[in-house]
């Protein structure tokens, strides 16, 4: 094997490392989740060829991955939609504008934006963990099973959006520490259904990394719409 040959394997490694799940680190461990760039900045797909930012290439002609929808057409056949997932989408979390008060809740938006070159869908339970960045409090995980998971079709370059409800502020506490909750993450792991979950970036309404700030346990994610 020439030595440009073996360049060329190494780096078929690295770029299909996340498939299955597992996003290789360095040293050689691996992680259970996949990268998912907050914003749609970094796209997951790119040129003509549809290919992933991990190096995937959607196989043609293969039947539809778990969680696809078909759709009958007149001649009797079928077209299925295939499952939206980390590899196929871009992903953005972004932190409530506004403060939770004693009787209202903040409100975060997770918004999930299909790649350019073919439909797909969102259909069951989208899963939503966040993790203390100093891991000094238990992570909250929750799900839109209560919120509503109907079928949602996205068009290529189309975006759903959800609503994810919170409390940012202490009101046990201190006038001067109400801002102060015991989780507060830097970046938030979304599993799409049937899908490995991606990491996204928490970012403000002008898109500069923040934090998701969350005092207690009672976080409800909604159901997606267009």
């Amino acid at each position: 094997m020439t030595a440009a040959a073996a360049v060329m394997l190494v780096a078929g490694f690295g770029l299909t490392a996340c498939q299955g799940g597992e996003d290789k680190a360095a040293g050689g461990s691996s992680a259970s989740v996949c990268r998912w760039h907050a914003g749609g900045v970094h796209g997951h797909r790119s040129g003509r060829e549809g290919r992933s930012r991990h190096g995937h290439r959607s196989p043609a002609g293969k039947s539809a991955p778990h969680g696809a929808r078909g759709s009958g057409r007149a001649d009797g056949v079928d077209k299925a939609t295939a499952a939206c997932t980390v590899e196929s989408t871009t992903a953005s979390f972004v932190a409530a504008a506004a403060h939770a008060s004693e009787s209202e809740p903040a409100a975060a938006t997770v918004k999930i934006t299909n790649a350019p070159d073919k439909p797909c869908t969102i259909v069951g339970a989208t899963t939503l963990t966040a993790k203390d960045d100093h891991g000094k409090s238990a992570p909250v995980e929750t799900d839109n099973s209560a919120g509503g998971t109907e079928a949602v079709d996205l068009a290529p370059r189309a975006t759903a959006t959800a609503e994810v409800l919170y409390t940012d502020l202490n009101f046990e506490g201190s006038q001067s520490a109400r801002d102060v909750c015991a989780l507060q993450a830097s970046e938030v792991d979304i599993a799409l259904p049937d899908d490995t979950a991606g990491t996204v970036v928490v970012v403000n309404a002008a898109a500069s990394p923040t934090t998701f700030n969350v005092c207690g346990t009672d976080v409800k994610f909604g159901a997606f719409h267009l």
